[in-house]
């Protein structure tokens, strides 16, 4: 990197606006290029710095710097964070009115902004070309880049056309950001964008604050509830935000009402509820502490809320992107936060057979399945997940991270060889002398020799295999059932997901090849309770009240504007500012966070509450 950037007007941007006294990271190297008008595609994870590698060099070259952003809803946060800093920012998209609209579209031609925001399918039309033709463009940034991918789970088709930028712009630099990538994915961002010449900035795909913890699934709605009272304090009425993850509609208002009805506040999210319900609810909850949204994963993408406190699952992602996509909303802020998920059988046998009766052709449903195994991989892994989950974004971890379930409670490896040769051989005396195809409870009601009307029915107590599985308990059969399908030692078939075997189940049937089994140990140890998250955890004992003072001043100067605390402050700058109580607008200014223009509209008030709270 050259000394102009790290001590230029990159650099002088950053302290004066934004507050912060270096770059971290690939920051300044990334701002560097996009300055100096290269292209640059930017692979950073949640929390790392994005937006400050597009928004600096739009406040460094000449023009408007145009970022492509794919949610709407989100657009004002965004530009109301930046004019809190003092940053000349708007939006173009349907929530304006005509008149709103034409003010953007003069501030833009007249070189009065230097920020300017744009849904993708906004550049389809020939109004905002001719428009940004009219104006001058200082870069185009394309935010959640990862959209262009088919093979994506945020896919948007109307990124497929941003590769007209180049056509229309070729001397304006590009820059695409992304929270992860696979390698794959990031060549075909860089071919679906025309970023062939582009430098790859990718930076690591670790998140230490972050817990990875991933549990058996025994009463999902008791476990979250739990999770929620005992770890992240809504059995005491101060609880922190999170986002609870359901796969369909009806389990989102179905769990967000459970919450409700035992004290927790939680609003529901998905595509089903009309719209303005949806827009009330995600502003709710940016803008209030202590929310619980529970919702589909079409929430999430863009959310710039730094203070979630934990992401749960309550059905298995279909994608290791998406579920590091989706956790990684959790702890933007750097403070420990929580990735937890509630995994079963059942999970299984669902995504298994929505892949099976997915639109499509063979190799759509390869590719799916391909993703389900990496993202099962992780379910069934007896080693530390942190390291497993970088491995496939291709980056090298250690292991013993001591932030995940399998680093802070180790299970066990064990020779789940004969027990799978049991499951396998009842599949196959169904199928061979029955002619039959049945799902995992019944394959476990048969190994356990019970007396049920289905059995009797279907005379399986006459079966060879029938009561041979008395070693183990139910939830260790379908333990057994669940890791077998994860394997690919079964799959499953059909709209009530029966069980059949597959070519590798050959092998196993005739000991040729040996299966390794993870057992849950009996139940997490405290050490996962111990790294409970607070804003105040780093602060000694002394500094918490006037931290809280702090809060509380920007939680009604915050109510009062009608904006997300964070935009007042960040709860980063707070702690720092309890810690080191300034006593003068000089010593608040050196402070990470406080830059020029908060330091004018909100200094003296800072000052008074630490004046206030004494010394």
């Amino acid at each position: 990197m050259t000394t102009e950037t790290t001590t230029g007007p990159a650099l002088d941007v950053l302290r004066r606006v934004f507050g912060y006294d270096t770059f971290r990271g690939a920051q300044a190297e990334i701002i560097e290029t996009v300055v100096a008008g290269g292209d640059a595609l930017v692979l950073m994870p949640t929390g790392g710095g994005k937006s400050l590698c597009y928004q600096i060099p739009a406040l460094v070259r000449p023009g408007t710097g145009v970022v492509i952003s794919p949610l709407i809803a989100l657009m004002q946060d965004q530009v109301d964070a930046l004019a809190a800093l003092g940053v000349r920012a708007a939006f173009l998209n349907s929530t304006l009115d005509g008149e709103q609209r034409r003010a953007v579209e003069r501030a833009f031609v007249a070189g009065e902004l230097d920020l300017l925001y744009l849904a993708p399918e906004g550049l389809r039309t020939r109004a905002a070309v001719e428009l940004l033709e009219r104006g001058r463009v200082a870069l185009f940034a394309i935010d959640e880049a990862h959209c262009v991918s088919q093979w994506g789970h945020d896919f948007r088709p109307d990124y497929l056309e941003l590769s007209m930028l180049h056509e229309r712009w070729p001397d304006v630099p590009r820059i695409a950001l992304t929270a992860t990538a696979t390698a794959a994915t990031r060549a075909e961002i860089a071919q679906r964008l025309d970023l062939g010449a582009a430098r790859h900035f990718v930076s690591s795909f670790d998140r230490p604050n972050i817990q990875y913890r991933i549990v058996p699934k025994d009463r999902p709605d008791r476990q979250l509830l739990e999770l929620l009272r005992t770890e992240h304090g809504h059995g005491d009425g101060a609880g922190d935000a999170g986002i609870v993850y359901c796969l369909s509609r009806a389990s989102v208002e179905k769990t967000a009402a459970m919450l409700v009805e035992n004290g927790v506040p939680a609003l529901p999210y998905h595509a089903g509820l009309p719209a303005p319900v949806r827009a009330a609810n995600q502003a709710r909850f940016l803008r209030e502490d202590g929310l619980v949204m529970v919702a589909t994963i079409a929430f999430g993408m863009g959310i710039d809320k730094p203070d979630v406190r934990f992401v749960a699952h309550l059905d298995l992602p279909k994608s290791v992107e998406g579920y590091y996509q989706e956790t990684g909303r959790a702890g933007r802020d750097g403070l420990p936060s929580t990735a937890w998920l509630a995994y079963g059988l059942a999970d299984v046998v669902q995504q298994r057979r929505l892949i099976e009766t997915s639109d499509g052709d063979a190799a759509h449903r390869r590719n799916l399945n391909q993703h389900l195994g990496a993202m099962l991989a992780l379910c069934e892994t007896v080693e530390c997940r942190r390291a497993q989950l970088l491995a496939y974004f291709g980056e090298r971890h250690p292991g013993g991270c001591g932030a995940c379930d399998t680093c802070l409670a180790p299970p066990e490896a064990w020779d789940g060889t004969v027990a799978a040769q049991k499951v396998l051989s009842t599949v196959l005396r169904l199928a061979r002398e029955r002619g039959q195809s049945f799902g995992a409870g019944q394959v476990v009601d048969i190994l356990l020799g019970r007396d049920t009307e289905k059995i009797r029915r279907f005379r399986h107590q006459e079966l060879s295999v029938y009561g041979v599985g008395a070693d183990l308990a139910e939830g260790e059969w379908r333990a057994v059932v669940r890791q077998l399908l994860a394997q690919g030692l079964l799959t499953v078939e059909g709209e009530h997901g029966t069980l059949v075997l597959t070519e590798a189940s050959g092998d196993v049937l005739a000991r040729r090849r040996e299966v390794r089994m993870r057992h849950e140990p009996e139940r997490a140890t405290r050490a996962a309770r111990a790294r409970k998250a607070s804003p105040a955890a780093d602060l000694a004992d002394a500094d918490v009240p006037l931290f809280e003072a702090l809060r509380a001043w920007r939680a009604g100067e915050a109510k009062e504007q009608g904006k997300p605390a964070y935009i007042v402050f960040a709860d980063a700058t707070l702690r720092s500012i309890a810690a080191q109580r300034p006593v003068s607008l000089d010593q608040l200014a050196t402070i990470s966070g406080v830059g020029e223009s908060k330091l004018e509209r909100y200094g003296e008030a800072v000052l008074a509450v630490v004046g206030g709270a004494g010394t």
